[in-house]
């Protein structure tokens, strides 16, 4: 494919993110689009976003568990950009952010204190570099039509990222084994759904791990100050105006942290 090509698709994803619309899947229309050129096409995305004054803040995995593998069709883990835009403090307004067929994951968000450059970025290498840890809820979304995604279509539509909310808690995860920590998720006050940090490639350091090492390949590094969302916990949940997400993070049954993703 030229370049001329990927850069026409990256306009084309921006589009429909500014007129919150939707588009014909990718690959049904290039069948020879490959991983690699989907990133490309999610950079393009990417620097039309930065070039309306938007700011990275961090970096987002995602399909990284076997429920969202399983309910999205996908199945290997890809990741995208968080920008200043797409974080949010509050309510979500679904119509401001231009969120289409939003879904509801919770997840364990990274703050790092220090960089990561991989390659041979361990977990161990990804805790000594966390500032502190965060409930979180990513709400996803995508600009292809009905979420009939492939993983070249997720990856160049930013890893389906729509906006994210951190709660309030930070955490400093020396003392907690991460794959241990539970997380229950409530929508409109009944629960939904629950899971372990074990969902997310058994262990979210390890994910964020894999995250830096393949940056590393693209000679993008995890900055300092980065948000890092590890990728979901349970299953996703659809989401409308109206709906308020919960989520509850215990260590060895103990509260230690919660978020609410409200919608509006």
């Amino acid at each position: 494919m030229t370049a001329a090509l990927l850069a026409n698709l990256s306009a084309e994803l921006y589009t429909a993110l500014r007129r919150r619309e939707v588009l014909t899947p990718l690959v049904q229309r290039h069948s020879d689009l490959d991983i690699e050129q989907a990133y490309a096409v999610s950079l393009g995305f990417l620097q039309r976003r930065l070039a309306d004054g938007e700011r990275v803040v961090g970096k987002k995995i995602g399909v990284t568990s076997k429920a969202v593998q399983d309910m999205l069709g996908v199945h290997q883990p890809d990741f995208g950009f968080l920008t200043d835009w797409m974080q949010v403090h509050g309510d979500i307004d679904i119509h401001a952010k231009a969120l289409i067929a939003p879904r509801a994951e919770a997840e364990i968000a990274f703050i790092l204190r220090d960089s990561l450059r991989g390659p041979g970025i361990t977990a161990a290498d990804v805790l000594a570099a966390t500032a502190s840890i965060a409930p979180c809820f990513e709400i996803v979304d995508s600009r292809i039509r009905d979420w009939k995604i492939s993983i070249v279509d997720t990856i160049a539509d930013n890893a389906s990222c729509g906006v994210f909310v951190l709660g309030e808690e930070r955490l400093d995860p020396a003392p907690l084994s991460l794959p241990d920590l539970h997380v229950t998720v409530s929508k409109n006050g009944k629960p939904i759904s629950e899971g372990f940090g074990s969902a997310v490639q058994g262990d979210p350091a390890e994910a964020v791990a894999w995250l830096a090492n393949t940056l590393g390949g693209f000679g993008v590094c995890l900055d300092a100050g980065d948000i890092i969302l590890s990728g979901s916990l349970v299953p996703l949940a659809p989401a409308v105006a109206g709906d308020v997400f919960e989520m509850i993070l215990t260590d060895r049954g103990q509260a230690i942290g919660s978020c609410i993703a409200r919608f509006i």
